[in-house]
């Protein structure tokens, strides 16, 4: 398994799935890790960080079992470095499997290799990823993505998340599982990079009384959150709280409370054995059936198959145009 190296990489990039594979090798795992950069000179990571290499890319054997490419915020360099494409290049065709954490879907793309292949990044670089690869389908959603033998991740931690899939392909669920809670990280990720999350989503609101309503409504999702009971607590009246509440977050109250319970419930599903009504009490909805139904509007799936789903970490199907790669 190799991570390759260079200027300008997000140390997290690099650190977090090395962690996940050495914690794997207490868990049944054989992996030998190994980093190279272009010259086996040392290299700077955006945090000023300095790492030192086991060697140079051409000290490497022909064949790699894995090679990971990390990423850099400022990706305008690793997009332009020929030495670096051509390496890049001739690793990934003597690698069983290639892996770009976050940024590292630019200079992989920049080879060609994703030409064709849908491919995940960080959200916030999703549309100069597909502005400046038209060819490459960009998944702005996803944790990571498998396209054949390319697997991409969104942002930074989720290096974390690919390095748990490539563990479960390589180990079992089981293992991987250990790694996770070693690490005491999600096996998978519930939901998608828009989950980040919903009191994250919405603007910052102006009125103190109004931040002070959103963090008691985050903090208490089973509460008895009805238009008047939000405003007895903001101390204005309801329709004075319905108006700067939509002025000042872009959403209004019921959605807000709404879109908080069902991340509530989503991470209650994935983190716990709960029955799904314990669930739906403590995620402050009414009935397990009104929550079915937010699960179905919202994310397409029942609160069963939702916790079904993320007791792994292999990605849901995506249904892709005609001739492209499964």
């Amino acid at each position: 398994m190799v991570v390759l190296l260079y200027d300008g990489v997000q140390l997290l990039d690099v650190a977090g799935p090395v962690d996940a594979f050495t914690t794997a090798n207490e868990h049944a795992g054989r992996y030998v890790l190994r980093t190279a950069s272009l010259t086996g000179g040392p290299v700077h990571t955006c945090a000023g960080v300095v790492l030192e290499p086991d060697c140079a890319v051409a000290e490497l054997p022909a064949d790699i079992g894995t090679l990971i490419v990390p990423g850099a915020p400022d990706w305008r360099p690793a997009v332009l470095d020929r030495d670096l494409q051509q390496a890049l290049t001739g690793l990934a065709a003597g690698a069983r499997r290639t892996a770009a954490v976050c940024a590292g879907a630019f200079p992989l793309a920049a080879t060609g290799l994703l030409d064709g292949r849908r491919a995940a990044t960080h959200w916030e670089l999703a549309p100069y990823l597909a502005r400046r690869f038209p060819k490459v389908d960009v998944d702005a959603e996803s944790i990571f993505v498998r396209d054949g033998a390319f697997y991409t991740s969104a942002g930074v931690t989720s290096g974390i998340d690919l390095a748990l899939a490539l563990i479960e392909e390589d180990l079992g669920a089981d293992a991987a599982r250990a790694v996770a809670r070693q690490l005491v990280v999600f096996l998978a990720r519930p939901g998608g990079q828009s989950q980040f999350s919903v009191r994250a989503q919405v603007r910052q609101p102006r009125t103190p009384a109004l931040r002070a309503l959103l963090d008691h409504v985050t903090a208490n999702p089973a509460a008895d959150h009805t238009l008047d009971c939000l405003a007895r607590y903001a101390g204005i009246s309801p329709r004075h709280l319905t108006r700067i509440f939509r002025a000042e977050t872009g959403t209004s109250p019921a959605r807000f409370v709404e879109q908080v319970r069902l991340e509530a419930a989503c991470t209650l599903l994935v983190s716990g054995t709960d029955s799904l009504d314990t669930v739906a009490r403590h995620a402050g909805f009414g009935s397990p059936e009104t929550m079915r139904r937010l699960f179905q509007r919202e994310l397409g799936v029942t609160p069963g198959v939702y916790r079904a789903r993320f007791s792994t970490t292999a990605p849901a199907p995506h249904r892709r145009s005609a001739g492209t790669t499964p």
